[in-house]
Order: C-alpha cells, then structure tokens, then sequence
C-alpha cells in the first residue's frame, strides 16, 4: 500500500537534493509555487490526510466504497486549486527544515498504516473534494498519486526557472 508512496518520494528527494535555499524558493511567475511552497504544501497535505485517517478509523462507520481510478490525479492538464488550509504560505522557506517536516509527516503515516487493521482500512472512509469517498486504504495510496502531481509541477517549475 505504501510501496508507490514511498518511490515517489524518493523521486522527489532526489529532484530538490542539489537545489539551493534560493532555487528552492524561486519562482517562475507570481501565479505559480516555488519548489519550497509545494513540498510546504506536500506536507500539509500529508499531515492533515493523516490526522483525518486517525480520526475516521476511530469513530467512522463501515461502508462499501468503490474504489476510484486514483492514477487520474497525475494528470496535470486538469488544474485543481488546493483548499485554502492545505495553501503554502508566500515568503521564503529553507530546504532542510521543509525535508525534516515531510520526513516527519512520512513516519506518521507510514505508522497509520502500518499500525491500523487492514480490514477497517477497506471499510471506513472519508469524503475526497474531488473523488468523492475514498476508503482509507486509498487515502493512503492517494498520497503518493497526490505527490506525483506535484513532482511533475516541479520538474516544471524549475524548468522554467532555467529559462529564465
């Protein structure tokens, strides 16, 4: 469940390593995020899907829930606008700090889902503003599709920061 999660994170480690504090807070127009702003977003995503998972499988009701075609939310040609709590903020970020919170936000779920009963994964979900209900099982695999995405937004993003 955790394997796609984990590769792409990976990738994304591996895409900002050489990146300065600088390169990592540039950004190639006003209306776009800059490699610090979408690995902040990243996290925030990571820990609110997370601490939203605990929630539900405490107290959430069992349901039967049709998975969803989760690769679909790779396909940057839909632009989806972030809620207004999973927003980075502007301003400046420093890289190691940001890697230390992902780093962080990883552990607790990788904890989640590898601690919660595999069953009740399957049977309890949370509504998706998008997907609509997901099981958590999927929530925990959308993580990683989610995360894709952004990958692909910053191998453009810095892109055309070489551009420029």
């Amino acid at each position: 469940m955790l394997e796609h999660s984990q590769a792409v994170r990976a990738e994304l480690l591996i895409e900002v390593k050489n990146m300065t504090d600088e390169q990592f807070n540039q950004k190639p127009s006003q209306d776009v995020w800059s490699p610090g702003q979408i690995l902040q977003h990243l996290y925030l995503m990571e820990r609110v899907i997370t601490g939203g998972m605990k929630q539900v499988l405490m107290s959430g009701e069992k349901k039967e829930i049709s998975e969803k075609p989760l690769e679909l939310v790779i396909d940057r040609s839909r632009k989806v606008h972030a809620p207004e709590n999973l927003k980075p903020a502007e301003g400046s970020y420093v890289k190691e700090e940001l890697l230390s919170k992902l780093e962080e936000s990883r552990r607790e779920l990788i904890n989640f889902a590898e601690t919660a009963p595999v069953q009740a994964l399957k049977e309890k979900a949370m509504k998706h503003p998008y997907l609509g209900e997901l099981s958590l099982k999927q929530w925990v695999e959308f993580i990683g599709y989610h995360e894709k995405r952004h990958l692909l937004q910053l191998a453009e993003v810095k892109s055309e920061a070489i551009k420029k």
